[in-house]
């Protein structure tokens, strides 16, 4: 069958019955008690999926590999080049020390239900901890572990842990960042105390006294007895990740157990075209959505070897870093965000790193988590001679909504890529009217939501109807502007409070950041609105530019006549800023609103 006709199979399927494909998918995953019902519908139009269905995500992560004789191979690889440190878990060693750290967790008095605020590196013991999480049927919340104090205290008052697990540094570059004094400062913040801490120790930095009983690490793991997998409903919760997002307020997406397993281990084959044994590299770090999915639980579903890494891109030692653990390792996919990419840009501008690298074994490249304009994935693609794919999902999806899916065979040509089997993506007007392809507005998903988006938010089912359902019935909001074409590409242009309104006109901050972004001498850019009398908003460009670049005069008129011929005069482009560096959020992403408190010329 050809591949366009596979993926069109199953978005028939998807749609027409959707209960039957899903439980198809779920038979990849290992059940206590298959289940034989898709999903039941709420009120609110959201799905209760496999709600009949009786697991533990461990058992299909770790067990199940073991038992099929499996346990040698590698499940996890950790490299800190900036500790010196580096670590390897076959699948039957991580099983231990998962079933070590749940029953350390029990005899501190975790309890199914429970939630355990981690808070750590990229080290081989926050995804010890997650998966240990998991097994007991408690709830993780994992945390930035570079959050200051307050962040962290609100979230510790939201989930209200019983346990916290940190370590006493992590390492970006060279030198260690202590992170018990942001942990001291939370818990004297914070209304809600937890009972106990559990803490590993790391050379370089000594520990300091918390406010609350603290446990050793690795003395609670070797003295524990291990627990088995506790079998649970498809709809408990595996986690709380906060997201700030569109509304402000950080709000806590909830995940659950069944439907997350089997959504994360079909999109393995469907969008990365993985199997067991292959290498998949995701740079996020283990605070992000991505880091959970990708990091953590999607590669141990398929059978893989994940590779984690604590450092900076360019900085332990060089931009060299990423395309020698690739080499080193063999990495299949590598999972980065445009961010890293523009770093090792500005870098290594004419990528002699990886030239240098042996990069056969590397299939692909995915990003996402926030817009890639298409001059860096350009630059990554040439430099490695592999194909770069942007992909667009959420941490409210956990997975794709839409992007190249190289298991079915479907490559982005201008855009995004298709929807991913089970999204029923549309565009919406601002009356909710549904719109014809080609046109722009915002990108909604009809209900119900395909299995592993989220199943609510913590404690706050009022907030989930007036953020995600109440605007448009019957649909989920994305809060994306863009369009979806005839041939069913996806175009994402820019989040809908990056939307300037010029004199009565909708233009996408993202189109002129892509014009701006083509000029060589540009390394990164952003776009915010400003208020003008005359035009309601016009734009403002802040650009960092290259070192060597042109004088900031040519080249500013030279960026504003390519917007002008590109978009044309109803742009209004004016103003350009430049600024040695923009202002990002811990997870990368451009901070606008910062942005738009610059001064700017008059």
């Amino acid at each position: 069958m050809p591949d366009d006709a596979r993926y069109t199979a199953a978005v028939e399927a998807c749609r027409t019955d959707p209960a039957s494909y899903w439980l198809s998918a779920s038979r990849d995953i290992a059940w206590r008690r298959q289940p034989e019902t898709g999903f039941t519908l709420r009120p609110d139009g959201m799905a209760d999926w496999f709600p009949d269905g009786v697991l533990n995500i461990t058992e299909s992560a770790l067990d199940r590999h073991v038992a099929a004789g499996h346990g040698g191979r590698t499940a996890l690889i950790w490299e800190s080049p900036a500790s010196g440190d580096a670590a390897r878990y076959t699948y039957a060693e991580l099983l231990n020390a998962v079933g070590r750290c749940a029953g350390a967790f029990k005899a501190l008095g975790v309890m199914p239900g429970d939630c355990v605020l981690i808070t750590m590196p990229p080290v081989p013991e926050a995804v010890i901890a997650m998966l240990a999480c998991a097994r007991l049927g408690a709830v993780h919340v994992v945390a930035f572990a570079g959050f200051a104090g307050p962040e962290l205290a609100s979230r510790i008052d939201d989930a209200q842990p019983r346990l916290i697990v940190t370590a006493t540094c992590c390492y970006t570059a060279r030198r260690p960042m202590p992170l018990l004094p942001a942990v001291t400062e939370a818990l004297l913040r914070a209304a809600h105390q937890p009972d106990a801490c559990l803490l590993l120790h790391r050379a370089g930095t000594p520990a300091a006294p918390l406010p609350i009983p603290v446990h050793d690490f690795a003395t609670a793991m070797a003295a524990a007895t291990p627990a088995s997998a506790l079998p649970v409903p498809a709809s408990h919760p595996l986690y709380v990740l906060h997201t700030s997002g569109t509304t402000g307020q950080p709000k806590g997406v909830v995940r659950d157990q069944g439907g997350n397993a089997v959504a994360l281990m079909r999109s393995m084959a469907e969008v990365y075209d993985m199997g067991p044994c292959d290498v998949f590299f995701s740079t996020a770090d283990l605070g992000w959505v991505v880091g959970h999915s990708y990091g953590v639980y999607a590669p141990l579903l398929a059978g893989c070897t994940s590779l984690l890494y604590e450092g900076s891109a360019t900085a332990t030692p060089d931009a060299g870093t990423i395309w020698r653990l690739c080499a080193r390792h063999k990495v299949r996919v590598l999972f980065t965000a445009p961010s890293l990419l523009r770093a090792m840009r500005a870098s290594d501008p004419d990528g002699s790193h990886p030239a240098q690298a042996d990069l056969k074994n590397l299939a692909a490249i995915y990003v996402a988590g926030e817009r890639a304009e298409s001059s860096v994935l350009h630059w990554a693609s040439h430099v490695t001679n592999r194909p770069v794919h942007d992909h667009w999902w959420q941490t409210e999806t956990g997975s794709a909504i839409a992007g190249s899916l190289r298991g079915l065979g479907i490559v982005a040509t201008r855009g995004i890529g298709r929807a991913v089997p089970g999204a029923d993506l549309c565009v919406l007007a601002p009356d909710g009217a549904l719109l014809p392809p080609d046109s722009e507005g915002e990108l909604a998903i009809r209900l119900p939501l395909p299995p592993g988006c989220l199943t609510g938010l913590w404690r706050a089912e009022t907030r989930m109807a007036q953020t995600y359902l109440d605007r448009f019935p019957g649909f989920y909001r994305t809060f994306d502007h863009g369009l979806i074409g005839a041939d069913g590409e996806v175009q994402v242009m820019a989040r809908l409070d990056d939307v300037l309104k010029v004199a009565g006109r909708r233009i996408s901050a993202g189109r002129i950041e892509e014009v701006l972004s083509r000029h060589p001498a540009v390394i990164e850019c952003a776009v915010t609105a400003k208020p003008d009398g005359q035009r309601g908003e016009v734009p403002v460009a802040y650009v960092v530019r290259r070192d060597d670049a042109i004088a900031e005069s040519r080249l500013r008129a030279t960026l504003i006549a390519a917007v002008r011929d590109e978009i044309g005069a109803l742009a209004a482009l004016r103003q350009i800023v430049f600024l040695d560096a923009l202002p990002r959020t811990r997870s990368g992403k451009v901070l606008r609103r910062v942005l738009a408190d610059l001064p700017t010329l008059a």
